[in-house]
């Protein structure tokens, strides 16, 4: 694991993309796997931000609730957040440029700005979840106040400081850590709860009548919103940008298929850690009689037939800690690039981190305020709703460009892909314009 993620010495990256330059050197002569090598990590980065405590609380108040019935969303959400971070990777290695830089460089002033502040708005939302999500580890493992606990998150910037001037390769092997961690939680589970197979693949297939039911579209769409998260896309059409590579058209082929090959490989990852989640969830709660567990607060209790609830607290509080310090780690670094492609302000990381941090933690401790220590679901759940909300005005520009032969030349987006990201795109107003309208 040392040797795959060891930093090569020509690579001296600091945290933020934008200082790097593509300062991982890509040998032209290299290997096909280490060629791969030097590639994996981008995708993991982008990963995360699909197992973060907001995936965890609308994957189990889903679970809880409609058993293994919404499945068939989280698989179609995570083949749409596949489809749509191959095409943003692909517009930065061949524009050489990020998804925000780009709408600096062809959209008015006065929309650069809307467009900025609703992504702003996306990540804080997306922030508010890390915040829950650790103030709840924070309370499983110190036993503190969920009030007291969102007041230690004020501190992860130390941790964002710590990092800086490290390395996108050690930041890479950070996370993938974490995620590694996540996943044993879950792969344990999945052996000990012995859930029935057969009930958990019956629920890939759509059933119009569950999504019928308010709630349900209402989860629905806060899974689509947190698998398909609107600043990753920015986040990734940047990162990629950390590998140096060359301007040839089989050079640039090469970084879209092995960066394509990393993406898919990640998210499948992130995929089957939603499935799990949410299979525990159906398993422990909806298909013991107990359809009434919905919040995450709740949830450590999914491990209390293998190891009893003190143990179990221990546990799920260390994987969700891992979950939200991953996802603050590319937050983070996504809101640098929002603020630099947008609106060309630099400010070092660590005083990004302070300002989103900072944003997150007012409405998180208002929220836990007014709804108690027991509203951690229901608000984690509406950050995710409002990240699928901000969705299209994400989405469209990423098109625009994607279909844009002068910027893209021959890499340009084929019609019938073009067919299914514009369909893909009106789904999804369609699903938020509902969801709206029952609201109202």
């Amino acid at each position: 694991m040392r040797k795959f993620f060891r930093l090569p010495a020509t690579a001296t990256a600091p945290f933020c993309p934008s200082e790097t330059g593509g300062s991982i050197e890509v040998p032209k002569k290299a290997s096909l796997w280490k060629k791969l090598a030097i590639f994996v990590g981008p995708g993991l980065l982008v990963s995360v931000g699909y197992m973060d405590p907001g995936n965890w609380a609308t994957d189990i108040e889903a679970g809880s609730k409609f058993g293994y019935s919404l499945l068939s969303i989280v698989l179609f959400s995570s083949l749409a957040a596949m489809f749509l971070q191959c095409i943003t990777l692909k517009v930065g290695i061949v524009t050489k440029r990020d998804l925000a830089q780009l709408c600096r460089d062809h959209f008015p002033k006065k929309l650069n700005t809307i467009l900025w502040l609703l992504a702003e708005v996306a990540i804080i939302a997306c922030d508010v979840a890390e915040v829950l999500g650790a103030a709840l580890a924070f309370k499983l493992l110190l036993g503190v106040s969920l009030k007291l606990g969102i007041i230690l998150t004020a501190f992860d910037t130390i941790l964002v400081l710590g990092l800086q001037g490290n390395g996108f390769r050690r930041i890479e092997a950070i996370v993938l850590g974490l995620i590694l961690t996540i996943c044993g939680c879950f792969i344990g589970e999945l052996i000990f709860v012995q859930p029935h197979w057969p009930s958990v693949m019956a629920g890939f297939i759509p059933r119009v009548q569950t999504l019928a039911h308010h709630d349900a579209w209402y989860l629905a769409i806060g899974i689509l919103g947190a698998t398909v998260m609107p600043h990753n896309l920015f986040l990734h059409s940047s990162i990629i940008q950390t590998r140096k590579i060359g301007p040839s058209v089989s050079e640039k082929k090469s970084a879209i298929r092995l960066n394509t090959f990393d993406t898919v490989v990640s998210l499948s990852l992130a995929f089957l850690v939603n499935c799990a989640i949410l299979i525990l969830a159906g398993a422990a709660f909806h298909h013991t009689g107990n359809n009434t567990v919905a919040g995450i607060d709740e949830a450590y209790h999914l491990l209390d037939p293998l190891v009893g609830g003190t143990i179990a607290g221990l546990l799920f509080g260390i994987a969700l800690l891992a979950a939200g310090q991953s996802s603050t780690f590319t937050g983070t670094i996504a809101g640098q690039v929002v603020m630099e492609g947008f609106m060309n302000w630099k400010i070092p990381c660590w005083q990004r981190r302070v300002i989103t941090r900072g944003l997150a933690l007012i409405p998180a401790y208002i929220g836990v305020m007014i709804f108690g220590d027991n509203s951690t679901g229901r608000l984690l759940v509406l950050s995710q709703v409002i990240l699928s909300l901000q969705l299209p005005f994400t989405i469209f520009p990423l098109l625009l460009f994607a279909r844009n032969k002068k910027l893209m030349g021959d890499f340009s987006l084929l019609p019938v892909t073009q067919i299914f990201a514009w369909l893909l795109l009106i789904v999804i107003v369609v699903a938020n314009g509902v969801l709206l309208v029952g609201l109202l």
